[in-house]
């Protein structure tokens, strides 16, 4: 959207500007869901995905204008894990500049609780499989942006004290 000042008024978004067109990073909610004893929740991202299909990674949404991060969360979780959202806490943020395909995030990353029982795929068509995971167990190929995600995670768990992923 670009937005271009009127004569003696305030900036009206639906008028073009004259230039290139401006980029702004776009607001992203990261959240790695977990059984409250250690295991990891991770999806592989199937052919419909927007990048990196079968790929192991957590789980993520766009931030909704006047949503609150812990209400995306909840929906997305919701969306991408058929559950609900058991605890829901900030555990990190994230600058993500990607050159293919290319992108700018801010990445503000959760720890979610969720019950291993409910979890089922909710988005078939970007996901193929859901599984539980150890730390020490993870499974390859991960997704390009889920290590960090991980050590996060594992700080804010406070059990991290291996190599990162």
């Amino acid at each position: 959207m670009s937005a271009t000042p009127s004569p003696g008024g305030p900036v009206r978004p639906s008028e073009p500007v004259a230039g290139p067109a401006r980029k702004t990073p776009a607001v992203s909610c990261v959240f790695v869901c977990h059984d409250g004893h250690g295991r990891v929740l991770l999806a592989r991202r199937g052919a419909g995905a927007r990048d990196e299909p079968g790929t192991w990674d957590c789980g993520a949404g766009a931030l909704e204008y006047g949503e609150s991060f812990e209400t995306a969360v909840a929906r997305e979780v919701r969306e991408e894990y058929s559950t609900g959202a058991l605890e829901i806490e900030t555990i990190g943020v994230r600058n993500v500049l990607r050159e293919e395909p290319a992108s700018h995030w801010v990445a503000v990353i959760f720890a979610v609780k969720v019950d291993p029982a409910d979890v089922a795929i909710g988005e078939p068509h970007k996901f193929d499989a859901l599984e539980w995971f150890a730390p020490d167990a993870l499974p390859h190929p991960l997704h390009s942006q889920l290590a960090e995600s991980l050590r996060l995670f594992h700080a804010w768990q406070g059990s991290w004290t291996g190599s990162p992923p």
